[in-house]
Parts: C-alpha cells; structure tokens; sequence
C-alpha cells in the first residue's frame, strides 16, 4: 500500500513510499483510508523520528474487514477515528473503541478534521463542567483545537474570549463565535474579560504562566500543548491563593486509558450533522502532497486544519 513515511530529505520530513498493509487485531477494523488530518504535534514528531517512521493520527473512510471478535461496526461502514500512528496511508487497522459511524452528509473530509482537535477540544471543556453563563478564554485559538473549542464553549452557554497571535486571524476567530479576541504574544490583556472559570491553553510557555493568574476561584487551566517552545515561571503560591482552582494536563491518548473515543467522535460528528459545528479547512491536497502540508503547518502558514484525500 501507500503510506507517508519519515524521510528527512523531504519536505516536512515526509515522502510517499510503499508499505506492507496493516495487520488488523481482534479488536481493530480495517479500513480503507479516504481522508486524513494533520495536528502540529504529529509534524512536529515527524522531524526527530527515525527515517521509515510511519505516523499519522485522524482518518475517516470505510470498513473493508470488521473486527474479529465482533465488536465495531459492519464492513461498508463510513466511520471517524483515530490510531497512536499510521494513518497517513491507503489502509489503516483502527480500534473498534477509537471510530464512531458517520452521519449521511458528513464528508470524509470533514469527519477526518474532527478526532484529535476535536476530542481535545471536548474533553478540554468537559473538566470546566457546568459552562453556562460562565467566562472561558481560549490560547492559541486559530489553531484546530482552538476553533473547536471556541464554537463547543458557546454552544454550552459560556462567553468566550480568545487569544491570537496575528491580527490576520481575527475574523476568523469571531466567525467561529468569540465573544472578544484579544491579540498578542501575552494572555495578560485578556485579564480584562476575567477572571475564567475555564481556560484552555495549547501555548504553554509565559502564556501558560499568565493564565494561572486568570483563573476564577474554583476554576480550571487545561493545558494541552506548548507551541510556544519556552518555559516559563510560575508563582505557585499565588495560585494557590486563587482557591480550589486547578490545573490539568490533558494528554488525548493517555484520556483513552478510562475511556472510549466512540462517544465524543459520535457527538462532533452529530454537531456537524445538524450545522451545529463547523470545520475550518484552510488547506487540502492529496496524498503525495502530505509533506509540503505539513512543512507549511510547521511553519504557522495554516490557521484551522489541513486535510488530505487518500485517493
């Protein structure tokens, strides 16, 4: 079959090559592969793994071979879902646990966009339970997750600011329905809005150690990326003093460990389904054009997600 596999002579460290097919467990499905995604953790991953590496978390497409020990759906099945690598080929072997079954008028390409950014998103918000009439701010929030996790908040009633670092991106940001967006390499103007009951950071670094001091008592930070690339200090005891509020470090697949994808997929992809969600694709091409997608991700080109179509 085809696949993308590391090679650091190519662009985005990634070429086409050929590979043997997956080897389905009992409890996987394989399935034909018609379009994938890209996160910025897996581009990133892609430039210190050895050369051959097969990497590649979102997919959607179709059921060729159901499961062996009879869970997951039936073979012609259109279905989401997720694997730790191996992806980004014609074929991939998918836990039953980690794919949902599409809605009719969910494209693959849409439904592809949804897994990592997406469940991230989700699960994100659901450590800030009870949203409603509550202040969420969002870092790093033209990216995937961001977009997400701006429409999810709104939906379960909580006004939402955002924090981006390029102007360009404004639009874009109170499309997909900020409350106010705030724009900077800083989280501290944002504590204009605040304090937050719920705040969702993919940057880390100094914007991770502003938001500890925007947090409302009894509150969350949900940490789940350091795009920025630096540390920072934090003043704990200040933190402290807030009262009862938390931190979290959300890593998707160590979540997976107590639970089951299925749900969440099936959720995004029903919010989709009724109009109620919206994915941001701001860059498409096929599968020999995987490398040049994820070099332009690399380098901050692509606001919202890249899909690419497995034909």
């Amino acid at each position: 079959m085809r696949a993308v596999l590391v090679d650091p002579e190519s662009s985005g460290h990634l070429a086409i090559s050929e590979a043997p097919d997956p080897v389905p467990l009992s409890n996987q499905a394989l399935v034909q592969v018609k379009a994938v995604s890209l996160n910025l953790g897996e581009v990133r991953r892609a430039r210190r793994s050895e050369p051959g590496t097969h990497l590649g978390w979102d997919l959607a497409g179709t059921v060729l071979e159901p499961a062996a020990d009879g869970s997951g759906p039936p073979a012609g099945s259109r279905i989401v879902g997720l694997v730790r690598s191996g992806s980004w080929a014609d074929r991939a072997a998918v836990e039953t646990r980690q794919m949902a079954v599409l809605p009719d008028g969910v494209t693959f390409a849409l439904a592809a966009a949804l897994p990592v950014a997406g469940l991230t998103a989700l699960y994100a918000l659901e450590q800030g339970g009870q949203l409603l009439g509550r202040r969420v701010l969002v870092t790093g929030a033209s990216g995937g997750v961001g977009l997400f996790g701006i429409q999810l908040a709104r939906l379960s009633g909580a006004t939402v600011v955002a924090l981006i670092r390029r102007e360009e991106h404004r639009n874009l940001i109170l499309q997909a329905g900020a409350d106010q967006v705030v724009v900077g390499d800083r989280a501290t103007e944002a504590g204009a809005y605040g304090p937050y009951h719920c705040i969702l950071d993919s940057v880390g670094g100094q914007v991770l150690a502003d938001c500890m001091h925007l947090v409302a008592k009894g509150g969350v930070v949900v940490n789940f990326g350091v795009s920025a690339g630096e540390q920072a200090t934090i003043d704990v005891g200040d933190f402290f003093r807030i009262g009862r509020a938390r931190y979290y470090g959300l890593y998707l697949f160590t979540e997976f460990g107590r639970r089951s994808a299925t749900d969440g997929l099936g959720v995004l992809a029903d919010l989709i389904a009724a109009g109620r969600l919206h994915v941001t694709i701001n860059a498409e091409g096929g599968l020999a054009e995987l490398g040049m997608q994820a070099e332009r991700l690399f380098n901050r080109e692509i606001a919202g997600k890249a899909v690419i179509h497995v034909d």
